[in-house]
């Protein structure tokens, strides 16, 4: 029997990554192990529990993020010296195939069900080699289950995916790039058997937005809904969603459903960085609304898990300090602050290309540093000093004594939910150690950038 490796590579661990409650299993290679054919023994290995030494193999496909994409070239390395072929896929080499294919034998672009066959099937032919490009699955009528038997079991999160692509263009988004600008949803009858079959009671949703764009794909998400009601299968579970979450309708049957937290980009509190990262949804919401939109969720007793973005060109120094009042002061529950970072496929990327404005470019190696906590190109109208101040302001304020205690405290009052918020507090302690552990962390004071005392 040919034995076949799937990895998932782990580059720089942070304190946040580090934590059982922020990291989640590599579902894509359960998907490819789910449409190798029955006479290969399949394996994944799971750096996120460590590094592993190099097995035997016939042989070895490996996903990747761009800020892992370097261990991942590492570990072809090691097996194609040992003569063990080897395919990668993801994200990166969905965006950067001829770079992949410079430290692989084949890459892999795109949804990997449509292609995988093909790809084993080559390998046992003898004629393994170039860029595979996955076909658009369609999902509606698509019966594959990931082979979860095959990741690792110490995961608290089990995932499953229900629908793939987006609409929209952020300009830093690589999503309807990588999975189409058609929202594409599976039945939610096939969602909810998934369901029953995962072991477990701790779910996250890993669609981009599972309540969609359209009064269809609402309706699918409330059918999801009800049927994890009326199956009684008393799950805790969260997701990622736009701005138009904030739905009586929605909100009523998630909370009775067992949502525990939204994960919501709000991206800045300034319309104009909203135009210029072309975040249609949120401008049409209104940034004066963001308020009241958290409190809508809050009332249902689900939490809100905020994510921003600094870094932007032209931020002011007192923007930091509004955007850290905001976060208070609407109840923002778990916050995600990020550096903006041009990744490959982004429109983004390619501005920042004709501008000649990236600071890093001797690719592969400056990849490690497109980690969404790095400056990675040159801001107009500010300074990267100010940018790291500000996100040092940000975090400071977010986590010291004694608006960390208070930010608690409002959440447990806004939602009323014990079980949810003590979802709320640990995702809080993980990313506070993260900052704690950060080279970032220092036990002075809050500053505002460009101050001098």
């Amino acid at each position: 029997m040919k034995k076949l490796l799937l990895i998932n590579p782990v580059g720089r661990r942070s304190g946040y990554m580090l934590s059982t409650v922020s990291r989640f299993p590599p579902l894509g290679l359960a998907y490819a192990a789910a449409v190798t054919p029955g006479d290969w023994d399949v394996k994944i290995v799971d750096e996120n529990f460590g590094r592993s030494p190099v097995e035997e193999a016939d042989l070895v496909g490996i996903t990747a993020f761009t800020s892992s994409v370097g261990r991942a070239y590492e570990i072809a390395g090691q097996y194609r010296k040992e003569g063990v072929p080897v395919v990668m896929g993801g994200i990166h080499a969905s965006m950067m195939p001829e770079e992949v294919l410079q430290y692989a034998d084949a890459a892999v672009t795109g949804e990997v069900e449509g292609i995988w066959g093909t790809v084993i099937r080559d390998f046992e032919q003898g004629r393994l080699g170039g860029i595979y490009r996955g076909p658009v699955v369609d999902l509606e009528n698509c019966r594959i289950l990931p082979r979860r038997d095959l990741l690792h079991p110490d995961y608290l999160w089990q995932t499953i995916q229900t629908s793939r692509g987006c609409p929209f263009e952020c300009s830093f988004c690589s999503v309807s790039r990588y999975l189409g600008k058609a929202y594409r949803q599976r039945t939610a009858d096939s969602v909810l058997r998934e369901l029953e079959g995962i072991p477990g009671k701790d779910i996250f949703f890993l669609d981009d937005n599972l309540i969609g764009y359209s009064e269809k794909s609402k309706s699918r998400a409330l059918a999801i809904f009800q049927g994890m009601i009326d199956r009684g299968m008393n799950k805790r579970w969260w997701t990622q969603a736009s701005i138009n979450v904030a739905d009586d309708e929605v909100l009523r049957l998630a909370a009775r459903s067992g949502c525990s937290h939204f994960l919501i980009g709000f991206e800045t509190t300034d319309a104009q960085t909203l135009r210029n990262m072309r975040k249609g949804i949120n401008l049409k919401a209104g940034v004066g609304n963001f308020r009241d939109i958290i409190r809508r969720i809050h009332d249902h007793g689900i939490g809100v898990f905020g994510t921003f973005i600094i870094g932007n060109d032209g931020e002011a120094p007192e923007y930091y300090r509004e955007l850290a009042d905001f976060i208070i002061s609407a109840g923002v529950d778990i916050i995600q602050i990020t550096i903006l970072t041009a990744l490959p496929g982004t429109a983004l990327m390619e501005r920042m290309i004709q501008e000649d404005r990236l600071i890093h470019k001797n690719f592969p190696q400056d990849w490690e540093k497109f980690r969404l906590s790095f400056l990675t190109h040159n801001p107009e109208n500010t300074t990267p000093e100010r940018i790291y101040g500000g996100n040092n302001y940000i975090k400071r304020k977010l986590y010291s004594f004694p608006t960390f205690p208070y930010r608690m405290a409002k959440s447990f009052l806004s939602i009323r939910n014990p079980t949810n918020f003590r979802t709320i507090l640990e995702l809080n302690r993980a990313l506070r150690r993260s900052w704690m552990n950060s080279h970032y962390y220092s036990r002075k004071k809050p500053k505002m950038p460009d101050e001098d005392t």
